[in-house]
């Protein structure tokens, strides 16, 4: 590869680096003394918001999440901000109506996004059509994610072909989604390859690396062309994370991909968020320092999945059988489909394994393996398993359309609610809030409101 082709740069730290690390506990007082040294780095975008950040915020940080993109865009003016939205899912759990997605998406632009990273967890862009339409309305800069997954239905041709629906969609730039590390170094090369002989826009890798192969993919990808690499500073990249920023800066350097970044500006900046994980830390009492695993090539497992899976295990007694929960996920994942492992499938898979190793297979089913069975999280690739659906629902047909066309609208409801719960008169922005979280919302809101 010889022509000249600088890579470019979105930095992780305040978003998926905590996020896969420290369970998203950086406050954003935490981040601003070094807002501005950040801005100035010459980054591609700086991903600050979305994921589990929304939650996290109300949960537990007694942070108002807006009030954080507000500080983020007025101390970052030269680097657009990223955010990560589930589709219609938003930042929640669950579909929700399309006049709570739109106006999501039009105050988190209003507050200071750029850039909206787009995913739905079964990769089913029915679940992605107002999200592209409200993201293109307000001016963002619409990014579509391939849940990146393997199985008999997950081929290269199989992202090929989502990459072109998703820019007939309105998509100005492609990521490869890759949350569990799952793609290997050729692979990465074999599919960015195939990608850039179908579509015309930007390709980006978000990758982690859980497996052990997190760089080794990253260095492929830059050199079969990748437009834009996810990477953190050193303090949060690795293992459940992304790639260090200083590592792939280095590597880099002097090549037809170098990406032009200072070293010692990063150095600096790794240095001081070096003492802002030690403080979380301490206060949190989390544990960031996980292991490589090379068997979540086997399971699929994705970054901060594991610490969760050990909780409900240990709450229902269970905790000394992690092995046999891991043996039976692939399993569950087969019956259901082959869903990419990803918030929510990611939960609905792991929690329907640890009910089977507890109970027996398939002896209690929760409402949530039910609801995807049904078709309301959107269409799996593969088929259900019509033993395991018999089960679950029975007779009960199955939908064929939009999930979200059987939802009502909302936002007018949410509003109404927080009137009678003695909170008239609030923002856009706190409805919204509510409609994603209710009861951490108000709880929030009790305090601050």
């Amino acid at each position: 590869m010889t022509e000249v082709k600088p890579l470019k740069i979105t930095e992780t730290v305040l978003r998926d680096g905590p996020q896969s690390l420290v369970a998203t506990r950086m406050r954003v007082q935490d981040m601003i003394p070094v807002l501005e040294k950040l801005d100035n780095v010459g980054y591609h975008a700086i991903e600050a918001w979305g994921g589990a950040t929304f939650d996290a915020c109300l949960r537990f940080l007694d942070e108002d999440p807006w009030g954080r993109l507000r500080i983020l865009r007025h101390r970052m003016p030269n680097t657009p901000i990223q955010m990560l939205l589930r589709g219609q899912n938003l930042l929640g759990y669950n579909h929700y109506a399309d006049d709570v997605v739109s106006e999501f998406i039009k105050k988190s632009v209003e507050n200071g996004v750029s850039i909206i990273r787009v995913f739905d967890a079964l990769n089913d862009t029915r679940n992605l059509e107002t999200s592209f339409q409200a993201g293109k309305k307000a001016g963002a800069h619409m990014q579509g994610a391939l849940v990146y997954t393997t199985s008999p239905y997950h081929k290269p041709e199989d992202f090929v072909r989502l990459a072109k629906e998703m820019v007939q969609m309105g998509a100005d730039s492609i990521c490869i989604k890759d949350m569990a590390g799952l793609l290997s170094p050729y692979g990465a090369e074999h599919l960015i390859k195939a990608l850039k002989k179908e579509i015309a826009v930007p390709i980006e890798l978000h990758n982690h690396c859980t497996t052990g192969l997190g760089h080794m993919t990253a260095l492929k990808a830059a050199e079969a062309g990748v437009d834009i690499l996810d990477t953190a500073l050193a303090p949060f990249s690795g293992t459940t994370s992304q790639p260090c920023t200083e590592a792939m800066v280095a590597t880099l350097a002097e090549s037809p991909r170098d990406t032009g970044l200072n070293l010692e500006t990063l150095n600096d900046l790794a240095e001081y968020f070096t003492g802002v994980k030690s403080k979380i830390v301490n206060e949190f009492h989390v544990n960031p320092n996980f292991n490589v695993n090379p068997k979540v090539l086997l399971y699929q497992i994705p970054g901060g999945m594991l610490s969760n899976l050990r909780s409900q295990m240990a709450g229902m007694g269970i905790g000394d059988k992690l092995d046999e929960v891991l043996k039976e996920m692939p399993q569950v994942r087969k019956d259901l489909g082959y869903p990419p492992l990803v918030t929510p499938t990611s939960q609905i898979v792991g929690s329907m394994a640890v009910m089977n190793v507890a109970m027996g297979r398939y002896k209690m089913i929760p409402r949530e393996v039910k609801e995807l069975i049904r078709g309301r999280y959107g269409k799996t690739a593969g088929p259900i398993n019509p033993e395991v659906q018999k089960l679950a629902i029975g007779d009960e047909p199955v939908i064929d359309h939009r999930p979200a066309d059987d939802i009502k609208p909302q936002l007018k409801t949410m509003r109404d609610r927080l009137d009678e719960a003695g909170y008239p008169g609030l923002s856009v922005e706190d409805v919204l809030s509510y409609a994603l979280f209710p009861d951490v919302a108000l709880n929030y809101f009790r305090s601050h409101r």
